[in-house]
C-alpha cells in the first residue's frame, strides 16, 4: 500500500466519530469461550470454579449429555462455602484430587473463576502455583477469569490465551524469523491455512496450539497475525514478548483474507507472482460464491449490537463485498490499534457506538426500522416479537467463517434470517 494512501486510511479511521454510552448493557459470559477452547486444546480441562448457574449454562451452551465425559466441569460453592463456614482453598485442593484421580490423561487444568463474590476473593493464581506444587510436572495449572461482570464472552478467550502466554518459552534472539497465527480457529479452517502459508513459503505456528504443552516458541524474530480482533490482552503479552503484530484487516469475506494473507507475505517478502499464484484462485472461488449471495443481501439496512466485537470487521465485509447498508455499528471496545485497517475501510457516514446503554440503542434500533439487526441473545427474540429480523451474534463465533473457503458461509448467515423471514411472510 502507498504511504500516502495509508495515511490517509489512517486519517479517515482516526475521524470516524464515535457515540460513546454507559449504562445498562447486555453481555454473555465469558465462560462460554469454554465450549470452542475446549474443542481446541484437545489435552486440557478447564474447571470452572462457580455457582449452580455457571454449571447449568455450561451444560446447556455444550449440550452434552450426563452420561459423556467432557473436558469442562464446575466446582460449585455450596452453601456451606457462601456462609464461610469452609475453606474454599481445601475444597479447591480436594475436587482436583478427585478430578486426576478420575482422569489421568488431563495434562493441563485451567482453574477459571466467574462473577460470585466469594470466588472474586480467591486468588486462583496462588491456588495454581499451590496444587503445581502437588500434582506436577505432569500437570499443569493454570488460572483466568471468566466473569460475565465486566466482560464479553469473547474476552474469556483473550484471558485464557494470554494466562497461557505466561507459560510460553522465550525464543532465542538468533532464531529464525517465524509467523504466529494467534486466535481459536476450527481445525479445518486452520489446515487451510497452513496449507497456504506453506505455499507461500512462511514457517507458521498456531496459538492455541492443539496441545497445551506444545506452546510456540516466542521472541523479537516472532511476527504475529491476530484472527481474532478481540485479544486485546493476548496480543499486549506477546509484545512485552518482543513479538511483532502484523496490522491488516481480519480474514472475513475475500477482502479481509487476502489483506491478512498479504500482510505475512509482506513480512517474509514472498513474490508478488508467487503470493498471486497461491491466493488468487481460492480468491476468485470466493468473490464467484459471494456474488450469488450479494442478491439477497445488497441495499439491505443492517444495524449491529455491542456484543462479540467481532462487529466492525463483519460490518467492513457487509458493506463492502454485500452491498448492505450499515446504520449502526455497536461495539463493546473499541480497540483502535488492532483494528486500524478495519476502521479505515468503513464508510465516512457509519455511526459507530462504543459501550452501551441498551434502552437507548433499542430506541435508535426501533426508529431505524433496519432490515437485519445482528445481537446477543437477550435482545433477538424480543426484537423478532417486534417483527424484526435477527442473528444471532454468537452464532458468528461458533461457525467457522474464517477465510476465502468460508466466506460464502459467513454471508450466508446474514441472509438466512432475511431469507426464512420473507418465507413466513402472509
Amino acid at each position: 500500500m502507498p504511504d500516502h494512501v495509508a495515511t490517509s486510511n489512517r486519517s479517515h479511521a482516526d475521524a470516524l466519530p464515535v457515540l460513546r454510552q454507559r449504562g445498562q448493557h447486555e453481555v454473555f459470559c465469558g465462560l462460554t469461550g469454554i465450549m470452542w477452547l475446549h474443542r481446541k486444546i484437545q489435552d486440557a480441562f478447564f474447571l470452572v470454579i462457580g455457582s449452580r448457574t455457571c454449571a447449568h449454562l455450561l451444560q446447556s451452551a455444550a449440550g452434552v449429555m450426563i452420561f459423556a465425559e467432557p473436558r469442562f466441569a464446575t466446582a460449585i460453592l455450596e452453601e456451606g462455602d457462601l456462609a464461610g463456614l469452609a475453606d474454599a482453598n481445601d475444597e479447591i485442593d480436594r475436587v482436583v484430587a478427585r478430578l486426576l484421580a478420575r482422569r489421568p490423561e488431563i495434562r493441563t487444568l485451567f482453574l477459571v473463576g466467574s462473577c460470585p463474590s466469594e470466588v472474586i476473593k480467591l486468588d486462583l493464581s496462588r491456588a495454581a502455583e499451590r496444587l503445581s506444587k502437588s500434582h506436577g510436572p505432569s500437570v499443569r495449572f493454570v488460572s483466568y477469569s471468566g466473569s460475565g461482570l465486566e466482560t464479553t464472552f469473547t474476552q474469556g478467550e483473550d484471558a485464557c490465551l494470554a494466562s497461557l502466554l505466561r507459560g510460553a518459552t522465550p525464543a532465542s534472539p538468533r532464531a529464525p524469523s517465524s509467523l504466529l497465527v494467534v486466535g481459536t480457529l476450527a481445525d479445518p479452517v486452520e489446515d487451510g491455512f497452513r496449507r497456504s502459508f506453506d505455499a507461500l513459503g512462511i514457517p507458521v505456528q498456531f496459538f492455541p496450539p492443539r496441545r497445551a504443552w506444545e506452546l510456540p516458541e516466542v521472541g523479537p524474530q516472532t511476527r504475529y497475525l491476530l484472527a481474532q480482533p478481540f485479544l486485546a490482552e493476548t496480543g499486549a503479552a506477546l509484545d512485552r514478548l518482543g513479538a511483532q503484530r502484523l496490522p491488516a484487516a481480519f480474514p472475513f469475506g475475500a477482502e479481509g483474507t487476502r489483506s491478512w494473507l498479504a500482510a505475512a507475505a509482506s513480512a517474509f517478502e514472498v513474490p508478488r507472482a508467487r503470493f498471486e499464484e497461491v491466493v488468487g484462485p481460492a480468491e476468485r472461488r470466493a468473490q464467484a460464491a459471494l456474488a450469488k449471495i450479494r442478491t439477497a443481501l445488497e441495499g439491505k439496512r443492517v444495524f449491529l449490537f455491542p456484543d462479540s466485537q467481532l462487529e466492525i470487521p463483519l460490518a467492513r465485509f457487509l458493506h463492502r463485498e454485500l452491498g448492505m447498508e450499515l446504520l449502526e455499528v455497536g461495539t463493546p471496545y473499541l480497540q483502535r490499534e488492532h483494528l486500524a485497517a478495519e476502521l479505515a475501510m468503513l464508510p465516512a457516514s457509519v455511526v459507530l457506538s462504543e459501550g452501551q446503554d441498551v434502552e437507548r440503542q433499542l430506541d435508535r434500533c426501533r426508529a431505524a426500522r433496519p432490515d437485519l439487526v445482528v445481537c446477543g441473545l437477550g435482545l433477538a427474540n424480543p426484537l423478532e416479537v417486534e417483527g424484526i429480523t435477527t442473528k444471532w451474534s454468537i452464532e458468528l463465533v461458533f461457525t467457522p467463517v474464517h477465510g476465502f473457503e468460508h466466506a460464502a458461509d459467513l454471508a450466508n448467515l446474514f441472509s438466512r434470517p432475511l431469507l426464512r423471514r420473507g418465507r413466513l411472510a402472509v
